[in-house]
């Protein structure tokens, strides 16, 4: 069974609000295997706090740096708590051998404005923008459990010896090397679907649905599934513009029910799919029969090239 990846939280207190986004963010990343080491659940009055920030920064696989304009001055001007944690993590990304181990997350500000000079140059997740949110609370996701996409394997060399002086044989490409392979829905993602709140208010009664993909989608696919589904050529009258998102190989309906979807939703998103599949199979045709006609012009300029060099003769 591979381990728990542990994770420790190092941010300044900028607000209340500020104080429990942080808290919420751990909460999530608890949900989703992540062992989260957070100030607010791990200290009491009377505890010694450079004692518990040393053990943290040292003893945990990852380091989540929340970085906004007030974080990147204590870091920096070594102010408070955050300025002795700041003295430790630099010690320890200078010497430790994990070089990903400390990951910046921006809520506020730009780069320059909110991440600690001895974080400058890494790479960051930007978590400015709510709505945005889910796709890179995924990005952090995979990053700790290291699941992120890898190389394919490296090929065996090419025998060059078989390419004779001056001659080559054009590479054709028949319509038949074009190929692409529509994404379909699979099912209810059953244990991610959330409960209502059920308080009375209005639209508690709505909650959370994915739907789990046959593979990851590409960006361009996500925004043409969204856009079919916020405005599809056919839709019944209880359609719900606006509450579909596409996070790694999930379609998420964020606000409707499992009854809805039995009833009405279900043919949308199956006609959203269908023409997603369409419109971008005809794009990837496109840039296909363009390459070919690259490659076709290239070996025609080469052929060219080889037959006037074949009949020059330079002795005089």
């Amino acid at each position: 069974m591979p381990s728990i990846p542990k994770a420790f939280i190092s941010y300044s207190w900028d607000s209340e609000t500020h104080k429990k986004w942080v808290k919420s963010l751990s909460k999530k990343l608890r949900k989703k295997g992540v062992d989260v080491t957070l100030d607010q659940w791990e200290t009491a009055p009377g505890d010694q706090l450079p004692e518990f920030m040393e053990k943290a920064i040292r003893e945990n696989d990852y380091i989540l740096v929340v970085c906004t304009p007030r974080y990147k001055k204590r870091s920096d001007n070594r102010e408070g708590g955050v300025g002795y944690e700041g003295d430790i993590m630099t010690g320890e990304a200078l010497s430790n051998r994990n070089k990903k181990k400390f990951i910046p997350l921006i809520r506020k500000g730009d780069k320059e404005k909110s991440m600690p000079t001895w974080l400058k140059g890494r790479y960051f997740i930007d978590f400015r923008d709510e709505n945005q949110f889910e796709r890179y609370f995924s990005d952090l996701l995979v990053t700790i459990h290291g699941e992120r996409e890898k190389a394919p394997p490296i090929g065996e060399k090419p025998n060059f010896k078989e390419k004779t002086e001056h001659k080559q044989k054009s590479k054709k490409i028949s319509n038949e090397d074009f190929s692409f392979d529509p994404i379909e829905i699979e099912g209810v993602v059953v244990d991610e679907v959330t409960s209502p709140r059920n308080d009375n208010t209005r639209g508690s009664a709505l909650y959370k649905i994915p739907f789990k993909l046959t593979r990851n989608p590409s960006f361009d696919w996500s925004e043409s599934f969204i856009r079919y589904w916020d405005r599809p050529p056919r839709y019944t009258s209880m359609h719900r513009p606006g509450i579909a998102s596409v996070i790694g190989d999930k379609i998420i309906l964020d606000g409707t029910t499992i009854k809805e979807v039995e009833k009405y939703h279900r043919d949308t998103l199956l006609l959203a799919v269908e023409e997603a599949n369409k419109e971008i199979k005809a794009k990837r045709k496109q840039e296909w029969n363009q390459k070919k006609k690259e490659k076709e012009q290239e070996e025609e300029h080469k052929k060219n090239i080889r037959n006037i060099s074949d009949r020059l003769d330079f002795n005089t």
